[in-house]
């Protein structure tokens, strides 16, 4: 009786190194394996492993929301003033100085009501989101290229998630605020308001998460002044802050369609955005400072101090 013959057993050449712990940065070995008919049958074929570094996971999931919340609590107070004062100006209801004073009164003298208040809640809601979003990618990103749990990216996957969470965040944020705060009776925000609250945002992310980065190397600090402030601050600081004088603009006008919804020319809104750019850019980046600056800087400085010991 013929009897087949037999596939030639594959062989492997060499092994993945199996001591690999989590948190080990060493790159793993490749696996050799089989693939086809070479010299006896056998044929090497390199193929990579991926290693990742899963050490402490839950723990540093859980910093990266604690740090989320901790600076989103820190900086909602204030942006939580701005905006209020911003949009009352916008609509005429109040003067921008006079929202600001009366706020800041209310939170001196009744700080547990201001706290536990709708508007606190929404951004609250919007900055710990926004911060989580970011702290919980460059979480991912350090375990599956097997890098230090302290370690940031940048880059387009970056700025695609936080720009999701903030825009969603924020849009529906502002449509809060421009049903409490506007004029009028409390209705549907226009599609175009939205849009433009969309660039609006955009531009606001790309130069908080993605623009320190790039610009830091660049900005003209001496060694004395690096005593005191280092590049990546001073970066996280300035970015954010000068792109209002762009995105103020995006804006004023997406709150005046809402305001005037209906029979204005787009040369009244253009008078009217204006008008208000100079000092409405002014408050937003006083808004953005603590937003983007401090609770950027607070954020970042202690996810890396609590990472550095998980590490």
């Amino acid at each position: 009786m013929a009897v087949a013959a037999e596939e030639p057993a594959a062989v492997v050449v060499g092994s993945s190194r199996g001591g690999i712990e989590p948190g080990n940065t060493q790159t793993a070995q490749p696996i050799w394996d089989t693939d086809g008919k070479g010299i006896d049958g056998t044929k090497l074929v390199k193929k990579e492993t991926s290693v990742w570094n899963t050490k402490n996971l839950a723990s540093r999931v859980a910093v990266d929301v604690a740090c989320a919340m901790t600076a989103g609590g820190l900086v909602a107070p204030v942006i939580t003033i701005i905006d209020k004062a911003i949009i009352e100006n916008a609509s005429g209801k109040r003067a921008l100085v006079t929202s600001l004073k009366d706020q800041g009164k209310a939170l001196l003298l009744r700080p547990h009501r201001f706290v536990a208040s709708k508007p606190f809640a929404l951004i609250f809601m919007l900055y710990t989101g926004t911060y989580s979003t970011a702290n919980l990618l460059d979480t991912f990103k350090s375990a599956s290229q097997n890098r230090p749990a302290r370690s940031t990216t940048t880059g387009p996957a970056k700025f695609l998630a936080t720009t999701s969470a903030n825009l969603s965040l924020c849009l529906y944020k502002d449509a809060q605020f421009a049903r409490m705060f506007g004029v009028g009776s409390a209705r549907a925000v226009p599609p175009a308001t939205y849009a433009i609250f969309a660039a609006r945002d955009c531009l606001t992310i790309f130069a908080s998460f993605n623009l320190p980065p790039i610009i830091a190397p660049m900005l003209p600090l001496s060694h004395a002044a690096e005593g005191f402030v280092s590049r990546a601050s001073a970066a996280q600081f300035l970015a954010p802050a000068a792109i209002q004088l762009v995105s103020t603009p995006f804006h004023l006008l997406g709150l005046d369609l809402y305001n005037r919804n209906g029979g204005t020319s787009w040369l009244d809104r253009a008078s009217k955005v204006r008008q208000d750019w100079g000092k409405s850019s002014l408050a937003r980046m006083c808004r953005v400072v603590p937003a983007f600056g401090f609770g950027g800087v607070v954020n970042n400085g202690m996810r890396a101090r609590f990472m550095t010991g998980l590490e």
